[in-house]
């Protein structure tokens, strides 16, 4: 292993870095004038709540400022990839907890945590925290996955879509489109209608649910960017 990745991997650079991370975020936060669409998505969201929230990889970092302090409790799913480590120590200090796992239904579903990961998120829900994880599974991008609608199935609750944007950003030409938010500029936070997944429903049904919520992000996503790129 180089050194390069043993010093990335070491407890201390990680703690240090998630430090600077969540006070960058907590900077592009404050400095930032949002507009959210709808603009009571509070009021509706606290009718359903508990509630699982639904976003694309690499459009995440701002997602943890939307919970209200003393209002929400929130947890949300993280790989146990080694990146995901930090990922969860940023996401800590921004208050939210994390569950570790993977999303993804598929054939490597258990090797990575996945069964007890899915266990965490209906224990969690059922306790009153809001979930949070991305839709689509590492490597496909923008694609969504069943993870998410076989959790709402099993839960019994709604899937709320959400983008966020902001018009000063850096975009990297990564497989998951990462966006970097940059601080002094407006923002958007875009929600789409919840999609309800029935209990048991058939594989037509889950199906339908899937492409209802990878219909419903794009075009969140779509608007955030449109309403704040345009002239």
């Amino acid at each position: 292993m180089s050194w390069s990745r043993r010093l990335f991997r070491s407890r201390g650079f990680q703690v240090g870095a998630a430090v600077l991370a969540a006070g960058y975020l907590r900077l592009v936060w404050k400095t930032t004038s949002f507009v959210t669409e709808p603009p009571d998505i509070y009021e509706r969201a606290a009718r359903d709540s508990p509630v699982i929230l639904a976003f694309w990889h690499g459009q995440h970092f701002l997602t943890p400022f939307i919970k209200r302090a003393g209002e929400h409790r929130a947890k949300v799913l993280i790989s146990r990839h080694r990146d995901g480590e930090l990922n969860a120590q940023i996401a800590e200090r921004l208050g939210v907890e994390a569950i570790r796992g993977s999303g993804n239904l598929g054939s490597e579903f258990v090797g990575k945590g996945g069964v007890s990961a899915f266990r965490e998120m209906l224990a969690a829900l059922a306790e009153g925290y809001n979930v949070a994880l991305t839709a689509d599974v590492p490597k496909v991008a923008r694609v969504a996955g069943l993870g998410i609608v076989k959790l709402a199935s099993a839960s019994g609750r709604p899937i709320y879509p959400l983008a966020i944007a902001t018009r000063r950003r850096i975009e990297l030409k990564t497989w998951d489109r990462t966006t970097i938010n940059l601080p002094f500029t407006r923002g958007a936070a875009v929600i789409g209608d919840p999609i309800r997944v029935p209990a048991n429903g058939s594989a037509a049904a889950l199906e339908s649910a899937r492409c209802a919520l990878q219909g419903s992000l794009d075009t969140a996503t779509a608007r955030a960017y449109a309403s704040l790129d345009r002239p």
